[in-house]
């Protein structure tokens, strides 16, 4: 597997257990109330599986399967895969500070941005390497 894929699967279990942490603790909060305050947690839960653990494990797996070139470098650009993670897991983070933190909607722009433009750079990567399969086979 290569190195982009590795980490971008790493980096989304991480997210996945933050996330099924944050649901667990609202609903222990659900059966024995002890702390309102941990609703705040509802927005950044969703916001760490659905773009965290989700929208990263499919760049992963995506990049490591999706068919790759014949000649060197048989993965393409990889920096734009590199550029991609580190834009989504900024945006990520920035959101469930600015929803933690109650921050502006300004802020919510940026982190939605920065993950809509890793989803860009992946698009850009990965584009070339789809083909049809009349191209891929011998005829």
């Amino acid at each position: 597997m290569p190195r982009a894929s590795v980490w971008l699967v790493r980096t989304a279990l991480l997210h996945l257990g933050v996330g099924i942490t944050f649901g667990a603790l609202m609903l222990w909060n659900k059966g024995l109330p002890f702390a309102p305050a941990l609703w705040t947690l509802y927005l950044p839960h969703i916001e760490l599986l659905l773009f965290g653990w989700t929208v990263q494990a499919i760049m992963g797996v995506a990049f490591w399967i999706v068919p790759r070139f014949a000649k060197e470098p048989r993965y393409g650009r990889v920096r734009l895969v590199w550029g991609a993670m580190s834009c989504l897991n900024a945006g990520v983070l920035l959101m469930v500070v600015a929803y933690l933190l109650n921050s502006p909607p300004a802020l919510l722009l940026v982190g939605r941005g920065l993950e809509l433009l890793a989803v860009a750079l992946f698009a850009a990567h990965v584009w070339p390497r789809i083909k049809p399969m009349s191209d891929v086979l011998p005829p």
